[in-house]
C-alpha cells in the first residue's frame, strides 16, 4: 500500500514507526523538563553522573534533550502529517538521532540503566522500519505480498 508521502508501507509500519515517534517525543519531552527543572536529581538521578561531563547541573542537558531529541523526532510527524516525502527521511534522521544521544550519554555518564537500551533499540528500529519502507532493506515476501507464479508440471 502506498502512504501518503508516496512509498509503499504497511500499516503495521506506519503505526508502529508513528507509535515509536511519538513515545521517543512524548518521553524526549517529559525527560527534559525533569531534567531542566533539577527533578531529576530528586528522583535518585545524582548530580555525580556528571562529574567531568563539563555540566554542573542538568539544565543544560535537559534543553539539548528537549531541543535535539525531541526535535528530530517532531520534525517527521509534522512532515508525515503534511504528505512531505522528507518524512521518511526524517524519520530515519530521528531514530539516527536517539542512538547518538545514547551514545553520547553512555560516554558521559556510562552504562547506567536499562533505559539506554531501550532508547537505543527504539532508534535503531525506526531506522530499519524506514529501511524496509524504502525498499533499501529487503523485506521477505508475506501474506498477499508474495508474487502468484504458475508452476510447472510434469516433464
Amino acid at each position: 500500500m502506498t502512504t501518503r508521502t508516496g512509498y509503499a508501507a504497511s500499516r503495521w509500519q506506519r503505526v508502529t514507526l508513528l507509535t515509536l515517534t511519538w513515545f521517543n517525543l512524548v518521553t524526549a519531552v517529559i525527560g527534559a523538563v525533569g531534567l531542566a527543572t533539577g527533578l531529576m536529581p530528586r528522583l535518585g538521578l545524582p548530580l555525580s553522573l556528571l562529574e567531568g561531563s563539563g555540566f554542573t547541573d542538568y539544565l543544560w542537558p535537559g534543553i539539548i534533550l528537549g531541543i535535539v531529541v525531541g526535535g528530530t523526532q517532531l520534525l517527521p510527524l509534522i512532515a508525515y502529517r503534511l504528505r512531505f516525502r522528507a518524512a521518511w527521511g526524517l524519520f530515519a534522521i530521528a531514530g539516527f538521532g536517539m542512538m547518538i544521544w545514547i551514545f553520547i550519554e553512555t560516554g558521559i555518564i556510562g552504562g547506567q540503566s536499562p533505559l539506554q537500551i531501550g532508547y537505543f533499540t527504539t532508534g535503531l528500529a525506526q531506522c530499519v522500519l524506514v529501511m524496509l519502507v524504502l525498499g533499501v532493506w529487503p523485506r521477505p515476501p508475506l501474506g498477499r505480498d508474495v508474487p502468484v507464479t504458475p508452476r510447472r508440471t510434469g516433464a
